[in-house]
């Protein structure tokens, strides 16, 4: 290629693809730049499904700290092979997974910042804040590719939409920062007294959902959403809603499974990734059941065929109708051929000297 035909990466730089969010993208992408990722962070969900477990052996106790650890390692063996990657927790999930080799080098890695439960504002809305003990900076020396930050968020609950406003974009800048990719995923939520089947909750859930997306998905690199709407709303008007929510972000944006059953989470993959979506991170509705099974060679059996072939079935349906990640930043394959660093960028990366420990002057070529 001639030298004229050149384009510099300084049009990364200007999208925010810096080098370290680029490589990130690339670490937990399929290589047609599809999203398949599984989330086995969920604390509180599986620490109260094993509780129920135990219950119905009759023993009312909590887990273990051990025994968490053991279910992590356990999904994540069985499911970081057929992945593009794998979201894990610090407290119990990243070395233990780590360690064990149950997550392979060719699957990326996420790792959330943000800790369980946490404070509510006056009305019942979350507050959320940072795992004590963890940062941006911890999860970047560990080697994860990934940070991701789960702050629910409503914009009528204005205490509560501050407050986490001000949360994402101390991380954003702590992701910019550390040169780290960072996923968002904001939920709705019910407040004032509502529950989650409050018919005013569930009326506003899907205004909700497009509506955080224009407040926040610039604050992130790639954004995780709920589907808006239900499957009862119709096809026509759920299509309409997903393009709704692909307009209305600035990056590009994978589906949660907000732990519905699979049959119901792969109707609305479907839909999502005919409209704009750029692939998944579900959980739950790969491996909910994993816990009702009675011993560990149910456990086992449930995890390497079901919860597999649930993985598999999203795959197939992510990489051949959603939408390549570069597609939002308006970019393709090609012109990623064309970029080219000019002489000592790595001098000028981060800052002059950027790193340097030894206090000589940096010559950056200027």
């Amino acid at each position: 290629m001639a030298s004229s035909n050149f384009r510099s990466v300084t049009r990364l730089h200007g999208l925010g693809l810096t080098p370290g969010k680029l490589r990130g993208l690339q670490r937990i992408s399929n290589p047609n730049g599809t999203l398949t990722m599984v989330a086995t962070d969920q604390n509180s969900s599986m620490i109260s499904m094993m509780k129920d477990a135990f219950k119905k052996k009759g023993s009312e106790r909590e887990p273990t700290y051990e025994e968490v650890v053991e279910a992590k390692i356990h999904l994540a063996s069985a499911l970081a092979p057929h992945c593009s990657a794998i979201l894990v927790d610090a407290y119990y999930g990243y070395w233990n997974s780590i360690a064990t080799y149950s997550i392979p080098p060719q699957t990326g890695v996420l790792v959330r910042v943000e800790r369980s439960g946490g404070d509510k504002s006056k009305v019942g809305a979350p507050l959320g804040a940072v795992e004590p003990g963890w940062s941006v900076e911890k999860i970047k020396n560990c080697g994860a590719d990934a940070v991701k930050l789960l702050a629910p968020f409503e914009p009528t609950e204005l205490e509560s939409a501050e407050h986490q406003f001000k949360l994402i974009e101390t991380i954003y800048e702590e992701c910019k920062k550390h040169d780290i990719l960072m996923l968002l995923e904001p939920v709705a939520f019910p407040f004032g007294g509502e529950k989650k089947d409050s018919p005013s909750f569930l009326e506003r859930k899907a205004e909700t959902v497009i509506e955080s997306a224009k407040y926040l998905s610039r604050y992130c690199d790639v954004y995780k959403a709920e589907f808006p709407g239900h499957l009862k709303d119709g096809e026509a008007t759920l299509r309409e809603n997903c393009k709704k929510l692909t307009a209305a972000c600035v990056k590009p944006w994978v589906l949660l499974s907000a732990g519905v059953d699979f049959p119901d989470y792969k109707k609305q993959v479907e839909i999502a990734m005919a409209c704009g979506a750029s692939g998944v991170l579900g959980g739950r509705a790969f491996w909910k059941e994993y816990f009702l099974q009675d011993t560990f060679e149910g456990r086992d059996q449930f995890a390497k065929t079901e919860c597999v072939e649930r993985v598999r079935t999203i795959h197939d349906i992510v990489v051949k109708t959603a939408s390549p990640w570069w597609a939002t930043y308006g970019l393709d394959m090609q012109q990623f051929k064309s970029l080219r660093a000019a002489e000592k960028w790595h001098a000028r990366y981060q800052g002059t000297g950027a790193g340097s420990t030894s206090g000589a002057k940096v010559d950056t070529g200027y």
